[in-house]
């Protein structure tokens, strides 16, 4: 699927069956700059974090990075000291291989909490990963990050800064526990545009608020959640910053990146054939139609609704109800699509049939109008089906 993609000038990357997961697939991945890259990330806010987020956040406070290195199948969460001892070890032994400081690693890891990492065989991938990294092996990497995934996840993106060609490449797991409050999500975002620490570190961070923290699954928030950029000016154009002439250009590729790849996350989400869109505006506050979006996106209620192709408003009403958003019953309005379901609060006396037509799309809107002041607000959500409960038992 991927495998006419290249990393961006002077990355290169890698993805190997190194014996973590059962079954012989792809489970450890690289990737390496091959000189220090600007780094920037952002992190979950759950209070139980893996230890590899731990370490990242240590780590990016070195501003540079040289390498990613990554596991699937164990999450290397709540696994006490020995597991921070493991996710240091893996940051050291890549150090080690490539010739950096282990504060120039970043590590992650996903999968099942709670077992321990094999460091044998952990180690062992490093070096494997190391020896086989080409500029190429895009699809290898992206599915070495799969759990759940039924697909591999990339977005690229490509540009001018003086005259010079600069690209992104940015990668993606994620299928379930995907409710990121920067989801088991992973994404690294690669550019071989010269960028400004600072200025990489808030970009990154906006365009994470606008892709990745607008998306949900099931509601279920990650112990693993992590989102990587480095930069690393081999396109050899000018450091770029906030205030630069072609900021607004890198700006809009890095979000493009990352909105395609969020939108891949909920389009494969576990179980899930309907992408949902719900769309909030009138709110008191843009704060207010966060709140009242994504009760209604995860409402578990609303999820299997629109899995058994049933137009139920009420529930919707329901989750705005008790989303703690301001809302007056007799001011609200809902439409699937264009067509109207509820008008003042009651329901607008349209056909089932036509609400059924609009929920047996694999794709549509729930829009929903608070006429309370100009809030809005926007959650990219899918259904619940039996396959996400036999997945997940």
């Amino acid at each position: 699927m991927y495998s006419e993609i290249h990393m961006p000038k002077g990355f290169k990357c890698a993805g190997i069956a190194a014996g973590i997961k059962p079954g012989g697939s792809k489970d450890m991945a690289l990737i390496l700059s091959e000189s220090p890259a600007t780094a920037a990330g952002v992190f979950p806010t759950n209070q139980v974090c893996a230890a590899p987020v731990k370490v990242c956040r240590a780590h990016l406070a070195h501003g540079q990075a040289r390498a990613i290195v990554m596991n699937s199948g164990i999450a290397n969460a709540c696994t006490g000291s020995a597991g921070m001892v493991a996710a240091k070890d893996m940051a050291a032994e890549t150090a080690k291989v490539i010739g950096c400081e282990p504060q120039e690693v970043f590590v992650c890891s996903t999968g099942k909490i709670g077992p321990q990492l094999p460091l044998d065989k952990i180690t062992a991938g490093i070096g494997t990963l190391f020896e086989s990294a080409l500029v190429e092996h895009v699809q290898d990497t992206a599915e070495a990050m799969m759990t759940t995934d039924t697909r591999p996840k990339v977005s690229v993106a490509e540009f001018q800064i003086e005259g010079r060609t600069v690209k992104i490449v940015g990668f993606a797991k994620g299928a379930g526990m995907i409710e990121p409050n920067m989801a088991t999500m992973l994404a690294y975002i690669t550019t071989d545009a010269a960028v400004e620490q600072h200025a990489l570190q808030s970009a990154l961070k906006r365009a994470v608020d606008r892709s990745f923290n607008r998306i949900s699954i099931d509601g279920d928030q990650s112990t693993n959640d992590t989102v990587l950029a480095l930069a690393n000016g081999a396109a050899e154009t000018r450091i770029i910053a906030e205030d630069s002439h072609d900021w607004g250009v890198f700006e809009q590729a890095l979000e493009h990146v990352c909105f395609e790849l969020a939108m891949m996350i909920v389009h494969d989400g576990e179980g899930a054939d309907k992408f949902v869109t719900v769309n909030v505006s009138g709110a008191e506050s843009d704060a207010d139609a966060e709140l009242a979006a994504r009760a209604v996106a995860n409402s578990m209620l609303n999820k299997t609704a629109w899995a058994g192709r049933y137009p139920d408003w009420g529930r919707i009403m329901d989750a705005i109800g008790y989303s703690r958003a301001k809302v007056v019953e007799e001011l609200v309005d809902i439409f699937y699509d264009e067509t109207q379901a509820v008008a003042d609060g009651c329901s607008s006396g349209v056909p089932q049939e036509e609400l059924i037509k609009v929920v047996s799309q694999t794709d549509f809107a729930i829009n929903i109008e608070l006429h309370i002041g100009n809030g809005v607000s926007t959650v990219y959500t899918c259904n619940c089906t039996e396959e996400y409960v036999r997945i997940n038992y």
